[in-house]
């Protein structure tokens, strides 16, 4: 059974920084991309930035320049490094890992940025 567990969110104010972290277990050989998600109150959930099991990345064009998605496979984490915040960044953040034909969430991490 696959699980997913993230930490790292927390209270930050606008400029700062936060790493999130998402670490797989399970019997996870390869998967085909893990990514992060979030989901602001009244909000659609939506893309943040992904990364293959090869390393190929892609981030969404409001984070780009600021967040950088990285993995370390021999661990099965995927970490998100997020510089200068803006308080629109605040959301619930969301590990999501697609293996195979499946795919799986995390519970989530609360991410709140004061202006």
């Amino acid at each position: 059974q696959v699980q997913l567990v993230e930490s790292g969110g927390g209270l930050v104010q606008a400029g700062g920084s936060l790493r999130l972290s998402c670490a797989a277990s399970g019997s996870i050989f390869s998967f085909n991309f893990m990514g992060w998600y979030r989901q602001a109150p009244g909000k659609l959930r939506e893309k943040v930035a992904s990364i293959t099991w090869g390393g190929l990345t892609n981030c969404a064009d409001s984070v780009k320049g600021r967040f950088t998605i990285s993995r370390d496979n021999s661990k099965n984490t995927v970490y998100l490094q997020m510089n200068s915040l803006k308080p629109e960044d605040t959301a619930i953040y969301y590990c999501r890992l697609d293996v195979g034909a499946q795919y799986y969430w995390g519970q989530g991490t609360q991410v709140t940025v004061s202006s």
